[in-house]
């Protein structure tokens, strides 16, 4: 296997988040980009711990298969859509996590209200407009709808996030999912109080360029 190394990255992946509970059964999708030319992606209706290097599939920008023995994910174009979009992208994962699906399901975004969401992020999560999976119309509202952000909603379906690793991907998708329970919490207390654009401004510069031990 050509791809064998990023394989096995997803497959560890998708273990550890079938342990976190983001997803259930055989649904979210994660790709890595392998190469200038293909992308890794899970298969279709696979279980996350029955999953093996050899069902991660290998396709091209086009969407051919080159290795795998499964089909790609119903989500195919979703991600290639975004690499091709987006090149500083390396990885994306799709998560079906419960508190960030409540805020896609009531179609309402995240507010910028948690210090370390906004520093990941950039901003609060917005919602993309609602289009089936597997759509090309989908692809591109998740396009328009992140635009320089790390994550946003699919409306009715769950969290997406975008970065330059598929650790960064996961930490983004964990960080985004404490802060919907956060905000949903802070609705019993009376509200949450949203950041400002210079305060949210501030301190995405501080994690894109003097955040850890850079």
């Amino acid at each position: 296997m050509l791809f064998k190394k990023i394989r096995n990255e997803i497959v560890d992946m998708e273990r550890e988040i079938a342990v976190s509970g983001f997803n259930l059964g055989t649904w979210g999708n994660i790709s890595i980009r392998a190469d200038e030319y293909h992308i890794a992606i899970t298969p279709s209706g696979v279980a996350y711990r029955a999953m093996k290097a050899e069902n991660i599939v290998v396709v091209n920008l086009n969407g051919k298969t080159v290795e795998g023995d499964k089909k790609p994910s119903i989500e195919l174009p979703l991600h290639i859509e975004i690499y091709r979009a987006k090149k500083r992208v390396k990885a994306i994962i799709h998560t079906h996590s419960v508190h960030c699906t409540a805020f896609a399901i009531a179609r309402k975004p995240i507010p910028a209200v948690c210090e370390d969401m906004v520093q990941i992020v950039g901003g609060r999560v917005e919602v993309a407009s609602y289009f089936l999976p597997g759509s090309q119309e989908l692809a591109q509202a998740a396009i328009a709808t992140l635009q320089d952000k790390s994550a946003c909603l699919l409306a009715n379906h769950g969290l997406l996030t975008v970065a330059d690793s598929l650790p960064e991907a996961y930490k983004v998708a964990q960080i985004v999912e404490k802060s919907a329970q956060a905000v949903i919490l802070a609705e019993t207390l009376g509200g949450a109080v949203e950041l400002s654009q210079d305060d949210i401004d501030f301190m995405r510069d501080f994690y894109l360029h003097k955040y850890g031990q850079k």
